[in-house]
């Protein structure tokens, strides 16, 4: 108990200790920010993001920056289509492990045929068709390949196209939809509605069975696949069993969490997917378009939908949307990210083994697809 004598030495003590507590705090308090900071601020020199790429992700990432290339949003489309991408980076890492870079002999068993077809204009379109060894029928997939809807080709995507066709056991058609900015949109939209349409009456001749019919792409060639799918059972034609939507964008806002931690990821970045979209649109009234804004679009009309996304990149958030808006009106929705990988390591099987799994993981939902 204090004493009337007592009290003012103790509270002279206590409040001497208080202020040794405050100091303590006040210290404490200058140094934990900056510690934070520096834990939230550490930028992996690879992939321009806090995450670090796994070593054979690093190791391609390390290869393409050796090959040279532009940034992307400083060019025109013509520049940019000359640039090295993830799959040259691929190729140069087999070379340097002696390893065979011809597609054909990687993937065995699946033959392939070059076909022509019309778009609603009268265009001519150019497509390949991959076919498993073995009489069929077998399901049929429509590829689309990545690059912003402005560069990309369906050369690019050879080995995966390949590689669906073997594991997957299906018939994999992968077309050169029209690119912008010679071809605004929804010009690479109406092509690639106009490929299903195609396949759905052509398919037979490669013993494809135009019953079962899925579609499948990668960035860009995601939303096509997802609003292809959706155009097709707007306009009565023979419903899709599966879309495969490989790190697609879904919305055209850039404020989610993917687009602020990845906003200077690489290969892809913020700044590249505003250039790809100035590029694609003819007005910023584009963006609203529900064959673009997916989130707004009539998701109950699709099939089973399986989500494919990539820790480093400003699309894995959209990803992440699109589960949970398929969720919310129980459509059924599979999505996985992998860790460690970029936009664009889907293509690179051969040199990195996250992207041998993935693919692996999208033949297995396409046969899960295609059961009677």
């Amino acid at each position: 108990m204090l004493t009337s004598h007592s009290r003012p030495n103790e509270l002279r003590r206590i409040m001497m200790l208080l202020g040794a507590g405050s100091l303590v705090l006040c210290g404490l308090a200058a140094v934990s920010p900056s510690a934070a900071a520096k834990e939230k601020y550490t930028i992996n020199p690879l992939t321009g993001t806090k995450y670090k790429p796994e070593p054979e992700m690093g190791q391609l990432l390390v290869t393409l920056a050796a090959l040279g290339g532009k940034p992307l949003d400083t060019l025109t489309a013509t520049d940019a289509r000359l640039q090295p991408t993830l799959v040259d980076a691929t190729n140069a890492e087999m070379k340097k492990s002696s390893m065979d870079t011809d597609p054909g002999k990687l993937v065995s068993d699946v033959t392939t045929t070059d076909a022509t077809l019309l778009a609603d204009d009268g265009a001519e379109l150019t497509a390949t068709v991959y076919t498993p060894t073995g009489p069929g029928p077998f399901p049929a997939v429509v590829y689309f390949h990545d690059g912003g809807w402005v560069i990309g080709s369906r050369q690019a995507c050879d080995l995966t196209a390949r590689t669906l066709a073997k594991e997957a056991q299906v018939v994999v058609i992968s077309v050169d939809y029209r690119l912008a900015p010679e071809h605004k949109f929804p010009t690479a939209w109406d092509d690639a509605l106009a490929t299903y349409k195609w396949v759905a009456t052509k398919v037979g001749s490669w013993r494809g069975d135009p019953r079962r019919l899925a579609l499948a792409g990668e960035g860009a060639g995601g939303t096509l696949a997802i609003s292809t799918a959706l155009s097709a059972v707007a306009a009565g034609l023979t419903r899709p069993r599966a879309v495969i939507a490989v790190y697609p964008l879904i919305q055209t806002g850039t404020s989610t969490e993917s687009y602020v931690d990845s906003a200077n990821a690489k290969p892809l970045n913020k700044a590249t997917i505003n250039w790809f979209l100035e590029n694609t649109l003819r007005s910023a009234a584009d963006k609203a378009d529900p064959r673009l804004n997916l989130l707004h679009a009539k998701l109950s009309d699709l099939p089973t939908v399986t989500i494919i996304n990539a820790q480093i990149d400003p699309l894995r958030s959209d990803g992440a949307m699109l589960e949970e808006a398929l969720k919310q009106i129980h459509n059924p929705v599979l999505r996985k990210e992998y860790a460690g990988v970029t936009h664009g390591f889907f293509g690179a099987a051969p040199v990195v083994p996250t992207a041998k799994k993935a693919q692996s993981f999208a033949a297995d939902q396409l046969k899960e697809a295609f059961k009677e």
